[in-house]
């Protein structure tokens, strides 16, 4: 059964060493991102489950590698502590919460990872995160994704109104554990606004059925024209 969920952003600009000049800006998120797997580990669950878009639809066990080289820094992670199967690597959100959980001390659980991709319907979602659920007596979850990408003029996706709109209901559904609205995003537009936290927002939706979590919403910002959101339940 779930236990506890944090959702986090994904952006590598997370890390230091890659924002480098710039990386002040994301200290508030990046405490915030704390603060929520404090929560994770106050829960003390048998196992975490590290959900993020993904190229493609793939499980990662613990101590697969992730690298930051493709954004210029000599930096690799690595999930969870345990040697386990080192074939593969990890995909950017899943190597920005590989990056979390070590600056956080992650030392409570073993750790997987799911990747999924950005097409994956909300029912396959759902059905996930009843089986992510049902893989231990505890299970937590840390949940890596972004809001629009359409935030402002110099956005990676330039202006969209709709896009403030979206992230708004965004927030408020991670702040009060909706899981009937989480549930109900568009795909097409979370697509359309490039709002990569879609499928693993809705696996989270799936995982936390009848488990009974309240929310809150821990930051809500858009820094560089995207939306980052940072959320506990427990």
């Amino acid at each position: 059964m779930l236990v506890a969920a944090a959702v986090c952003p994904c952006p590598p600009l997370l890390v230091p060493d890659v924002a480098a000049g710039a990386a002040f800006e994301l200290d508030p998120a990046r405490d915030a991102c704390a603060d929520a797997l404090g929560v994770l580990a106050a829960a003390r669950p048998d196992r975490l489950v590290v959900v993020g878009p993904d190229e493609r639809d793939a499980s990662y066990p613990e101590g697969v590698r992730g690298s930051f080289r493709g954004f210029g820094v000599d930096l690799d992670v690595r999930l969870g502590h345990g040697a386990g199967d080192t074939t593969g690597t990890l995909p950017a959100s899943l190597a920005v919460a590989a990056w979390l959980l070590d600056r956080a001390g992650w030392a409570c659980a073993p750790v997987e990872g799911l990747g999924v991709t950005q097409p994956l319907p909300v029912a396959s979602c759902v059905r996930a995160g009843q089986d992510i659920a049902g893989r231990a007596g505890r299970v937590a979850l840390l949940v890596m994704g972004d809001g629009s990408a359409c935030r402002t003029l110099k956005a990676p996706g330039y202006l969209d109104d709709r896009a403030a709109g979206f992230d708004a209901e965004i927030a408020r559904a991670l702040g009060a554990a909706d899981l009937e609205a989480l549930r109900a995003l568009d795909a097409g537009l979370a697509r359309e606004l490039r709002a990569s936290g879609r499928a693993p927002w809705q696996v989270l939706a799936g995982a936390a059925e009848n488990a009974g979590l309240g929310g809150s919403l821990l930051y809500d910002d858009a820094p560089y024209g995207v939306g980052y959101l940072v959320a506990a339940w427990s």
